[in-house]
C-alpha cells in the first residue's frame, strides 16, 4: 500500500534505499520556508493515493548533511529510488500529467487506471446498471478527479445522455490542459451524436446524417468527403455545420494526423 514517510540521517538506508528494492521510493527534499515546496506537496499526496511508490519527505533544513550528500542546491528537489539506486527526477513544480508520466515510466501502477479500464469493460459487456454503480463508487473514492469526470462523460455518451456528458465535462477545470485536451475529443462526439438525433427531411439532412455516423463509427476519412462536400454545396445549411463537423473531426484526430492536414489544405481551398 503506498504510504509516506518522514526521513532523516537514521532512517535513510532503510526507509528509501532498503524500501526501493520492494517498490519505487519518490524522495521529496523540502523546506518549510519554500512556497513552491508547499504547492508540490498536496500534489504528490494526492498521486499517492492513487499510485502504488513510497514518498519520502526530507527537510534539509533539519537533514543539511543528506541534502550535501546529494546534490541538493535548490527545492523541491524530487529524487527516484529505485532497486536501492538514487537517480534525478525533477527539480521545482512541474506538472500532474509529467510526474504521473515519471510513476507510469518506472511500471508503478495506478489504481484508477486499473478501475477505469474494469469500468469501460463492463460498459462493453453492456453490463450498464453493474457499470453505474462501479461509477458511483469511483466518484466516492476519487471526487472530482478528471479521470473519473471524463470515464462518466464517455459512459453518459454510450447511454446516449448528450447533455448530462457535456454539463459534466464542463467542470473539468481549465488549467487541465492535458484532460481538457480529451474533453474536447468527447465534445466532437456528442456533437456528431447530436446530429443523429435530426429527424431527416431531405437529402442533404440524411447526407449529414450519415457523414456523422460515418465519423462516430471512426471512419473518418469517408465522413470528411461527405462532409466536405456539404460546405461545397451549402455554407449556410446546419448554420455551416459541415465545417464545423470537419474541425471536430481535426480535433478527434490532432493536428499532425495525415487525414487532418490533408482535408485542412481541401477545406481552406473550398472556403477561399
Amino acid at each position: 500500500m503506498a504510504e509516506s514517510v518522514v526521513v532523516n540521517r537514521e532512517n535513510f538506508a532503510t526507509a528509501v534505499l532498503a524500501a526501493s528494492q520492494e517498490k519505487p521510493v519518490l524522495v521529496d527534499f523540502f523546506a518549510t520556508w519554500c512556497g513552491p515546496c508547499q504547492i508540490l506537496k498536496p500534489l504528490l499526496q494526492k498521486l499517492l493515493q492513487e499510485y502504488d511508490f513510497t514518498l519520502a519527505l526530507v527537510d534539509i533544513d533539519q537533514n543539511p548533511e543528506l541534502a550535501h550528500e546529494y546534490g541538493v542546491e535548490g527545492v523541491p528537489d524530487v529524487r527516484v529510488v529505485t532497486q536501492g539506486k538514487v537517480i534525478p527526477g525533477f527539480v521545482g513544480v512541474i506538472a500532474e500529467a509529467q510526474i504521473r508520466e515519471i510513476l507510469e515510466n518506472l511500471g508503478v501502477p495506478s489504481s484508477l487506471d486499473g478501475a477505469i479500464a474494469q469500468l469501460k469493460d463492463l460498459q462493453t459487456a453492456g453490463e450498464l446498471a453493474q457499470a453505474k454503480t462501479y461509477l458511483d463508487e469511483l466518484f466516492s473514492a476519487y471526487p472530482k478527479h478528471p479521470k473519473v469526470i471524463l470515464a462518466a462523460a464517455e459512459f453518459l455518451l454510450h447511454c446516449q445522455k448528450p447533455e448530462e456528458a457535456s454539463r459534466l465535462l464542463n467542470t473539468i477545470p481549465p488549467d487541465q490542459a492535458d484532460y481538457q485536451a480529451i474533453a474536447e475529443q468527447l465534445r466532437g462526439k456528442l456533437f456528431f451524436q447530436g446530429i443523429g438525433q435530426i429527424e431527416p427531411s431531405s437529402d442533404l439532412d440524411r447526407k449529414y446524417i450519415r457523414a456523422a455516423q460515418l465519423a462516430l463509427a471512426e471512419n473518418y476519412e469517408e465522413a470528411l468527403l461527405i462532409f466536405l462536400e456539404i460546405v461545397a454545396g451549402d455554407r449556410r445549411y446546419q448554420d455551416d455545420g459541415g465545417r464545423k463537423a470537419m474541425v471536430a473531426i481535426f480535433n478527434l484526430l490532432g493536428s499532425t494526423h495525415p487525414l487532418t492536414q490533408k482535408f485542412q489544405k481541401q477545406l481552406m481551398q473550398t472556403l477561399y
